[in-house]
């Protein structure tokens, strides 16, 4: 499951990557066009990284897998592939605010879609979880899908402050949980 989730989240980043285009020009007054569009891509790819590091450590907490963590596994793939699209759809249209908001769609269903895989994962271990011992109440996660909520609706009146609530969770996020790494080590 781990390396197939891998094999997934590397395609989607390299299906973002196509969508940047070679500038018409070499000077830079030709980037200028590009700049929403790479922007977008740098916010997805960090997402995407996110995602791929956390699922990571939290896979290490799985001794046995079955068909409820395949399937909410899948429910978690299934909306990160939706990213590359509303990713696109949101850089080229200069953070217009339809695009804007499907983006904070994608995103929440992936924050959904993460919790309930997370919640699967623990119900399977039992009372004695690592994952829930690591895991306990997961605060940024609530707030991520707080921060997700907000924006949503926000993107049709200020893009750009829906943009910098994805971006703030992004960072949030950006130096992966340790919480698992330490209860990893301390079995």
């Amino acid at each position: 499951m781990e390396a197939f989730s891998d094999g997934v989240i590397a395609i989607l980043i390299t299906i973002m990557v196509l969508d940047l285009r070679v500038p018409k020009g070499a000077d830079l007054a030709s980037l200028r066009p590009m700049v929403s569009v790479f922007l977008s891509y740098v916010l997805s790819f960090v997402f995407l990284g996110i995602y791929w590091t956390n699922h990571h450590h939290m896979l290490h907490t799985v001794e046995r897998v079955n068909g409820a963590i395949l399937w909410a596994n899948l429910h978690l793939l299934f909306w990160l592939s939706l990213v590359p699209a509303t990713t696109a759809w949101m850089g080229q249209n200069r953070a217009a605010p339809l695009p804007t908001a499907a983006y904070g769609v994608v995103l929440i269903c992936a924050a959904i879609a993460y919790t309930i895989l997370q919640t699967t994962i623990i119900a399977s271990q039992g009372k004695e979880s690592l994952l829930k011992a690591a895991v306990q109440g997961d605060a940024k996660g609530k707030l991520s899908i707080a921060a997700y909520a907000a924006a949503i609706p926000l993107a049709f009146f200020r893009p750009a402050i829906s943009i910098a609530l994805y971006v703030l969770v992004a960072l949030m996020w950006l130096v992966p949980d340790r919480r698992i790494e330490s209860r990893i080590t301390q079995r």
